[in-house]
């Protein structure tokens, strides 16, 4: 692609992403906690009612908006039990595909469900290589705010690879934009700062807060009383944990929930996959750093299920610090 072409499918996938956030905010107001019912479970997650309202806006967005020169194969959780591959223009074989679209159609449902935080769209597009298509394959990834009721505003991040991060944020009220700025912490230690290890739900927490624990030892020296030197929190989504990195309020995010679960031998549903951290490329547009527990760059399959471990840094300094003596802990307790 040129980068006229790239550019072009930026803005698309935002303009698309802008149409799920607005027709979900328009159905929450409309049906309440009607979203929230339980509408299906796949091998991908647990599907609610809200999440069937944007899958349907997603198919038909595509199917009015996308460039019939530009035939696409969509990946996304809900589609994985359908008989055919969905593309567009509609019953192109999947061989005959220019571009795959990996789409988290709201990423943070159980936040949004109960209006504590905001979800996010999330969507990475890239050439198409069949089943050897991976994260690292993607060229144009962007993430769009869907918000809680008490917001009136959305921001939205977007990024071809290589280039830089490019930020706006749009009024609810006025339906005007602007350029949004952001930086990641400069931090060159985690005192005083938010760095977390995911540990979302019962399963796995004792030995991920066990990881976490000595992790802060090492770094920073165990605790002595007083002030706490690290901030714990548990934004439930990825998207959203991508987001409070690029913006500065957290310095890293590790997501081990793979290798924690299959330490203990449970089931790896619950944990991150391919279209959750399709975004990734943005956290580097903006200067930070992403890869997975053992320090190689993301190259999951661009798939629903496979089972995604990944650890982000706000920027380089704070990788060079922790990274090693993460992949160190990862080997003994993992």
């Amino acid at each position: 692609m040129t980068n006229a072409e790239t550019d072009k499918a930026r803005r698309l996938l935002c303009r698309m992403q802008e149409t799920i956030r607005d027709t979900v905010l328009q159905a929450r107001r409309r049906q309440g906690l009607a979203l929230t019912r339980v509408a299906a479970v796949t091998a991908a997650d647990t599907i609610y009612q809200v999440d069937k309202v944007s899958e349907a806006a997603i198919m038909a967005w595509f199917e009015e908006n996308w460039p019939r020169t530009w035939p696409v194969e969509l990946v996304m959780e809900g589609l994985e039990d359908e008989a055919e591959p969905a593309t567009f223009p509609r019953g192109t074989p999947v061989s005959k595909t220019h571009f795959k679209c990996i789409i988290d159609p709201i990423d943070g449902t159980r936040n949004l469900m109960y209006d504590k935080r905001s979800a996010w769209v999330l969507s990475g597009l890239a050439p198409q290589r069949g089943k050897r298509n991976h994260l690292g394959d993607i060229l144009v990834a962007a993430m769009t705010e869907i918000p809680t009721s008490r917001q009136d505003r959305s921001d939205q991040f977007s990024a071809l690879r290589g280039g830089p991060l490019q930020g706006r944020t749009r009024d609810l009220r006025t339906g005007g934009t602007r350029p949004l700025r952001t930086q990641p912490s400069q931090a060159g230690d985690f005192r005083h700062g938010f760095a977390s290890v995911v540990k979302f739900f019962p399963e796995g927490k004792t030995l991920a807060a066990h990881l976490e624990e000595q992790l802060w030892a090492r770094l920073h020296g165990a605790g002595a009383g007083g002030s706490p030197v690290i901030f714990d929190d548990q934004y439930i989504s990825t998207g959203g944990q991508l987001y409070e990195l690029i913006v500065g309020h957290d310095r890293m995010i590790a997501d081990l929930r793979p290798l924690v679960f299959a330490k203990l031998g449970l089931p790896r549903e619950l944990v991150c996959h391919p279209y959750d951290i399709c975004t990734a490329l943005l956290l580097e547009a903006a200067g930070g750093v992403i890869h997975h527990a053992d320090g190689k760059r993301l190259r999951s399959p661009l798939d629903t299920t496979s089972p995604v471990d990944w650890i982000g840094y706000a920027n380089p300094r704070l990788a060079r610090l922790a990274g090693p003596v993460l992949r160190d802990l990862c080997r003994e307790l993992l």
